[in-house]
């Protein structure tokens, strides 16, 4: 049996992951691992054990971390899977075969600077960016698409209807997905924008993972608790939500700001708003130079397939049109999803699995 472990530094590495657990299920002579370290928050790591034990798959926990890299040594596994680099040198042995499935695909210089020779095989999500890595001298990349988009390239109209019965939403409004990241954030600029507009949609709200886990971030999701509880067409996604792509399939209109859910959400063709009233910590806004160096500016540019928010006040007079002529951008989209995604067939992580087998034969 080959023995593969993924290693998930944050539960929501997960929906990238599961696709890829799915097609190794299917093959029969995989012993598939998964493992956190250990000094994650416990509600994180708790939600993430849940998790995994639906996927049925091996979980290796251990009291404290100098012992779970020792359990893991000791497997003497076959193939690595990792979302960034984290620790990988630690747990990695000479003869295994480490893959990186980044976590994201947005707008930060993170995405061309996580990365180590010790990494065997890259995964690439799209055309253009497999070709900006190899000019960079990245070497080991493989294009595949994004595995965490597999899911979205199959419909079930009874799955989505029984996922908007489970969130109370009863009525025929359109939903608006508001998906922020968590820094810089366009939440604490816009949040009463959203209260406002709610009043004649329906709005399901997914913050990031940081937002409920990290404590620098943590009033971002006390924040967005309050404004719920107080407003009867907003839906607040909880910790417990670790996976977003049930929810791009039930909304017509996706708001967010440099979140990679703005490319995520391509392959549904429907309208998509950037937020791009950010909130800077005071050193960002004093030192501008040394934020726009953690965006991929490049990328930002490029952006035109999305409609741009630069004020609060112009947020529902966007939504209205957007929602009004989803058609307008839809030659945009399309030719974005081609140049942002690789294919439309959902088949990302058969692809990645068939280049781990190459690199075991």
């Amino acid at each position: 049996m080959i023995k593969i472990l993924f290693e998930t530094h944050h539960l929501y590495y997960l929906p990238n992951f599961e696709p890829i657990i799915n097609q190794l299920k299917k093959r029969d002579n995989y012993d598939i691992y998964i493992s956190m370290p250990q000094y994650i928050n416990d509600r994180e790591k708790n939600l993430f054990h849940s998790a995994c034990e639906l996927l049925k798959i091996n979980i290796i926990s251990e009291q404290d971390e100098t012992l779970r890299i020792e359990k893991i040594i000791s497997i003497k596994l076959d193939v690595i899977v990792v979302g960034n680099i984290g620790q990988l040198n630690k747990i990695v042995s000479d003869l295994t075969i480490t893959v990186m499935v980044y976590h994201g695909i947005g707008l930060k210089q993170s995405y061309y600077k996580d990365t180590d020779d010790r990494i065997n095989i890259r995964a690439v999500e799209s055309k253009s960016r497999f070709n900006k890595l190899k000019e960079q001298g990245q070497k080991n990349i493989v294009l595949t698409g994004f595995t965490k988009l597999d899911p979205l390239y199959l419909s079930d109209d009874k799955a989505d209807q029984q996922l908007k019965n489970k969130l109370g939403i009863n009525n025929n409004r359109p939903i608006i997905l508001y998906a922020p990241t968590f820094y810089p954030t366009s939440f604490e600029n816009i949040y009463q924008e959203l209260e406002f507009i709610s009043a004649e949609y329906n709005i399901i709200i997914k913050l990031h993972n940081f937002s409920w886990f990290q404590s620098r971030y943590i009033h971002q999701s006390n924040l967005a608790t309050k404004m719920a509880s107080n407003n009867e067409n907003i839906y607040l996604l909880d910790s417990s939500v670790f996976d977003i792509i049930p929810y791009y399939k039930i909304s017509g209109v996706l708001i967010s700001d440099i979140s990679s859910t703005i490319f995520e959400f391509l392959p549904l063709n429907r309208p998509i708003i950037q937020a791009e009233c950010l909130k800077l910590r005071l050193r960002h806004i004093i030192f501008n130079k040394r934020f726009k160096k953690k965006l991929d500016l490049d990328r930002m540019q490029e952006l035109d397939f999305v409609y741009k928010v630069e004020s609060p006040s112009e947020l529902y007079r966007c939504i209205v049109f957007s929602l009004d002529h989803p058609e307008e951008m839809s030659e945009l989209r399309k030719d974005a999803h081609n140049y942002y995604l690789h294919k439309e067939d959902g088949k990302a992580s058969l692809r990645l699995v068939e280049e781990i087998e190459k690199g075991l034969c």
